[in-house]
Order: C-alpha cells, then structure tokens, then sequence
C-alpha cells in the first residue's frame, strides 16, 4: 500500500511524521498524472497545489473548518486527501465529478465552478459563525489569482476587511494563470509580489540598516528614516491588501510544505481575516506539463504519461474550430470588428484571431460583467465586438446584456460555446439557460446552427447588424454532418416534407440548432409508419419568423425539440407565436427539465431525457395517433388518391 492509500480523512494526514510529506507529495502527483492520463481532467492546476493542500488539511480542521476552492480545477488532491482515491472513473457517470461534490463528501462545500465566488461564501460562512458564537471555528477560502480578475471577489474582500475579528483566510494562490496567462493590472500587481522577497528580506535590511548606523553623532531619526525608508521599498506591493484592513503574510514558497504550515498557522491564529499569498507552479512535477506554453495541462483529455501527447483519436472539425476560422476571415474583411474574451482566449477558440489581430484582440480576465459592458462601449464608438464565451457563463452577465447592450441598441455579437449538454463537467457548465433567459432580452436576435456551414453564415449575419445585440450558439465537440436545407419557408431553412408531396401533413418539427439532424431521423422514422412530418429549422429563434404561423396552421400537431432547459425557451416562445395569431394547433414541446444535471457524456444525458429518435419517434407517434382516429395518414390518402 502507497502511503497516500492510507490516508482516508484529514485526521490521518496530520498523524504523520513532517519527514514523510514530501513521499505523500510525490506519490500524489504520481497518481494524480496516471489517472488523468487515461480519462482526462483538470491535471494542472492540481498538480500546483498538492503541497498547498496537505498544509491546508494539516493546521485546518476540516469540515468543522470549511475548506472552499475558487474554482474547483485544483481541489483533485483535496479528493484524495479526504478518502477518495477510486478515479478510474473521474468525470463520467457514477464515478468522481471533476470538481467538488457535496454529495460525495462532507470536506465539500461548493461544487459551483463558475470562479471568483469562493470569498463571498467564505464571507458568508465567517459572518454565520459570529452570529452563531462559533469563535473556535476558521473559514477558508483558496483562490486561485485567475479569479482575482473578477470583480465579484472585490466586492467580497470589501466586506470582509469591514470587521477585523473575524476568523477567515484567504490563501491566494497565485501561479500566474488562470487557464492562460493572467491578464490586467492586477495580474501585474501579484507579479510584483511573487518577485517581492517579502517580510524576511524586509527583517534582514531592518538588522543591517541598525547594525551600520552609528549610535553617537547621528540623530536617532535618521536612522529610524532609513530603516523606515528601506523597508517600505522591499515591501511596499503587499500595501494593497493591508489598506483594506486584511493582514497580509508572503509571498511563500507554495511547494515547500513546512513554510506553508507556518504561515498558515500564523493565519489562522491571527483571530481576523488574512490573506496567505502563495507562489505555486502550474503542473508542478510533471513536465511536459510544466513545459507546456497554452495552459500547462490545464484540462488535457487522455495522454500518454512518457511524453505528455494526447493520446489518438479521430480527427474531427470541432465547433470551436469552425467559429475561429471564421472569425480570422471576418478580421480580414471587416476592420472594425474586435475580439473580447474572458480568460478563456483558448478554449473559445479566440487565439486564432488574436494571433493575427492581436491589437484587436481583447482579454479582460474572469470578468464577464465587464467584457458584455465595455463590448457595449466599444460598439458605441465605432468597433463591432464579439464577446466569446461559454454559454452558461453568460448567466454572469446577463444585465449587462440586457440593461447595457440591449438597451443602448447596440451591435454587439456574443458567440456562445459549449451551448446545451456538455455532460462531464457537470451541472455549472451545461448550457442549458441562454435559450430560455435571452428570450425576455427585447431587440436582441439569436441564432442555433445545426452545422458548420450554418455557423459560418449565421455569424457572418450576426456581426451585420448594427443595431441590437446577436447572439449565436453553439455545442461542444465535433461539428455535425452538415444537413443541407431542401427549401425555404420565409427566411427558415425546410429540411423534410412528406414524401408524397405533402397530401398528409400530420407533425411539424422545429428543430433547434444540432437538434435538427435529430428531428430529421424522427421524421424519418414517423415516415416509415406513414405519419407526415415537416421538419423546419428556424435558424433565428429570436425573434421568429413569422411564416411559421401558416406553416403550423396546416399541420395537426408542432413539435420543437431543443437542447435547452424547456422552461421560458424556443418551444414555448413558439406556443406563444402560435397564440398571439389564434392558431389553435396543439404543441409539444421536448428539451431538457430544470433541473441540475449529474455528469455523464452528451449522448447519455440526452438518452435520459428522452431527446433521442428513438424516443421522440414513439411519443410524437402516440401523440398524432390521439389526435383522433379519423386523422387520415399519408399513406391511406396516397391510397385515396390513387
């Protein structure tokens, strides 16, 4: 049994002997690189933390002591610390999630990882522990310095400094990045720290300083202004901090397990807030890692552990690759169009375009507010934004886009990745809102491509219009077959009539976005039963076209299947078109029910909540089938007719 094997709670972790850490540090790292190398992960940041944890988990008494992690991509270590060692199936269903999990273990406390929140729960849970005369009680929270770009972690250390006896650390580790390299002022103000030899060097001038100043013929305050003088040169950076109130203690070497003790002890037993400032190295221990320019392994799928490659497999054209490339050939035709992202440059595929346009290029941190709202200023003097970003974090900003974009009329694009089911990430990634919380935003058009071919043109209509914000959506992985349109009902794209011309024309499918290719093979399906089925992709689902009215007045039943929460989305923006010009044709609406998905792949979220053909098929069929049976089929009137 390796020694990390046999450490099952934090209270076998402080049991052991100082000298033994650094063979716990190691076996961890070993462990934590052959596991990720055969199902992917959060790797990097992980790997830059393992001492960082073990201190935490030494002098902390967790979970009478909460231990928070913003965000949760470098709480791996903290899984096995706590008793889980089993990660053979990390990220997939039944098996470890990829962030922290209430539900599997008491030392977790919150799985959200959208980043920059962990001080305001840690403020939370300080100020719950007054109320409570808890005082023998510590909250902590570990920031990575990534998330210190968001603005929300200002507005928490605010409220933190206002009271100085409350028990709350914040340890700040700081490893230059997020996923990329950190970006901003504030990023240059920690790196000003890390380079800052801190207190120690601070205590040295101060001996040196009183050591060569003379005692006789030299005023005392002279000396006291040298040494004054000297020790606010060494130090002066971490006066950001101590100005709010919040003692500071660092920078300290993040891999040396017995400073971090002794700092955090000093911390803890401080009796107020403090801020632990920690120098860490992204993928500590493995380098290929270590050595790795884009995002040190940041999330890498499958590798192999010799060389760090990812391990093969099919090469596929990918979303994100499609919208890069586009964005390149935008760049090149349009001068005024602009790129913003927050710290997400790679995973959006946004580097491509700054690569060639880097003084168009905009990366303003975890800071999504910010970026909808300075897009909005950058439209008002004459540049088109498009702000990329993942779906679901566009939750962050959405007053931004409503009070700001929205309201000022202006042409900003936001281009949503990972839009609907992403699966093993977990609940805070699946876009499942954007469908349902754009549909209130007035003036703002929004589009879901089904293909590649679509996403090229839907974006380039996107950035034409100068007037209201466009949004457009888009999933994870690879791009679908395309699906070429065979016609066109106002400006939707038709992709299946009946097969006999339309004399039966029992079901209209709206398929949305990549849930077209799947209305397609139900209505392939429903035909082989001799049911009719139109399928329409509407393209623009905000606002809709209005020629969807007629189309749906000639059909018994309309079904819109999407992959969003199907509360407030297309299918019921559709029932409401429908109302609004009385026409009484029932509507069924199929997408995803509001409720916080467990990770598992795309395909078996989707088989779960019945959007599959298969699934589809059998509903939709019993469906038509009570519309009564006088409700003739294609078939029967073919028959007729002949």
């Amino acid at each position: 049994m390796t020694l990390f094997e046999s450490i099952h709670n934090p209270e076998a972790l402080k049991r052991l002997s100082a000298d033994r850490l650094p063979v716990l540090a190691r076996e961890i790292r070993e462990f934590l690189i052959e596991s990720c190398a055969q199902t992917g992960g959060h790797l990097g940041p992980s790997l830059g933390v393992v001492e960082l944890t073990i201190a935490l988990h030494r002098v902390f008494d967790s979970p009478k002591d909460p231990i928070l992690f913003d965000t949760g991509h470098q709480a791996y270590a903290h899984k096995v610390l706590t008793g889980r060692h089993d990660f053979t199936d990390l990220k997939s269903e039944g098996g470890l999630s990829g962030y922290p999990s209430r539900a599997e273990s008491e030392h977790d406390f919150i799985e959200n990882s959208h980043a920059s929140t962990a001080l305001s729960y840690a403020d939370g849970m300080a100020k719950a522990n007054e109320v409570q005369g808890r005082t023998d009680r510590t909250v902590v929270a570990v920031i990575g310095d990534g998330a210190l770009t968001g603005g929300m972690a200002w507005e928490a250390l605010n409220n933190i400094a206002e009271k100085k006896n409350r028990r709350l650390v914040i340890v700040v580790n700081d490893n230059g990045r997020s996923y990329s390299p950190t970006k901003g002022g504030l990023a240059d103000h920690l790196a000003s720290l890390r380079m800052n030899p801190g207190y120690e060097q601070a205590l040295d001038l101060a001996k040196t300083t009183l050591n060569r100043t003379p005692v006789v013929g030299q005023p005392l305050y002279e000396a006291l202004h040298g040494l004054k003088k000297g020790i606010k040169d060494t130090i002066q950076p971490q006066i950001m901090f101590e100005d709010l109130g919040l003692k500071y203690l660092g920078p300290i070497d993040g891999h040396d397990e017995q400073a971090l003790e002794k700092a955090l002890r000093r911390a803890r037993d401080f009796g107020g807030p403090a801020i632990v400032h920690v120098i860490t190295q992204k993928g500590k221990g493995y380098a290929p890692a270590e050595n790795h320019d884009e995002d040190q392994f940041h999330a890498p799928g499958p590798f192999d552990v010799d060389t760090g490659k990812a391990k093969p497999g099919p090469k596929v054209e990918k979303w994100t690759s499609v919208f890069a490339d586009t964005m390149v050939e935008l760049g090149g035709e349009r001068e005024d169009i602009v790129g913003i992202t927050a710290a997400m440059l790679h995973p959006t595929g946004l580097n491509k375009f700054a690569e060639v346009y880097p003084e168009r290029t905009f990366d303003v941190g975890i800071a999504e507010q910010h970026a909808a709202t300075a897009a909005t200023g950058m439209a008002m003097n004459g540049l088109h934004p498009v702000v990329a970003v993942y779906a679901t974090f566009l939750n962050r900003c959405f007053d931004q886009v409503l009070m700001d974009a929205a309201l000022h009329k202006q042409g900003v694009t936001f281009c949503l990745d990972r839009a609907g089911v992403t699966g093993n990430d977990g609940a805070s990634h699946n876009g499942m809102w954007d469908l349902s919380i754009l549909q209130v935003v007035p003036g703002l058009r929004l589009a879901a491509p089904r293909d590649a071919a679509r996403l090229r043109s839907l974006l380039r209509e996107a950035v034409a219009v100068e007037d209201a914000p466009t949004v457009v959506r888009y999933p994870k992985g690879a791009v679908a077959e395309e699906l070429p349109e065979i016609g066109r009902v106002g400006t939707m794209d038709l992709l299946r009539r009946p097969a006999d011309g339309g004399l039966s024309k029992d079901l209209l499918i709206v398929g949305v976005g990549t849930m077209a290719q799947v209305a397609c093979e139900v209505a392939d399906r429903m035909a082989d039963q001799g049911i009719g089925v139109t399928v329409i992709d509407p393209r623009w689902v905000k606002p809709l076209d209005e020629a969807l009215v007629a189309e749906a007045a000639e059909h018994s039943v309309v079904a819109v299947v999407e992959d969003n929460g199907r509360t407030g989305a297309v299918g019921d923006a559709v029932s409401r078109l429908l109302r609004d010009h009385e026409v009484d044709v029932p509507v069924r609406t199929f997408g995803i029910e509001q409720e916080f998905l467990d990770h598992a792949k795309r395909d078996r979220i989707l088989q779960r909540q019945g959007l599959t053909p298969q699934e589809l098929s059998r509903r939709l069929t019993e469906t038509v089938s009570r519309r009564g049976e006088g409700t003739r089929t294609t078939r029967e009137l073919a028959d007729e007719t002949a």
